[in-house]
């Protein structure tokens, strides 16, 4: 892959996430940052974006969303198709649930 398809790649990613971002805080604040990750300082920010601020951001050839966990536990719950994924996956809830949302430093 080319480095401007990868380029071009990303700022596609970073724009659905960031649309997604915007329609589930305006939805439901509360369970936008849960299922987001973010805590209430991000969430104003990426609510209060205009078009053109959302499409600047966008543009970053860095990936503005990441995976949400680190934890080895997690990721094999979420992706382990042996288990009953609805159990699976209540489970890995629970556990991000636990973990503090991010923040700007």
């Amino acid at each position: 892959m080319e480095a401007n398809q990868i380029l071009e790649e990303i700022r596609e990613i970073n724009l659905g996430y960031l649309l997604l971002a915007q329609q589930l805080l305006r939805d439901d604040k509360v369970a936008a940052m849960y299922r987001l990750g973010i805590n209430q300082d991000i969430a104003d920010i990426i609510e209060r974006l205009s078009s053109s601020q959302l499409l600047r951001m966008a543009a970053s050839s860095m990936l503005l969303c990441r995976f949400r966990f680190d934890d080895c536990l997690i990721a094999d719950m979420l992706s382990n198709h042996n288990q009953d994924q609805a159990i699976s996956q209540s489970h890995a809830t629970i556990l991000m649930a636990g973990q503090p949302a991010e923040f700007i430093r």
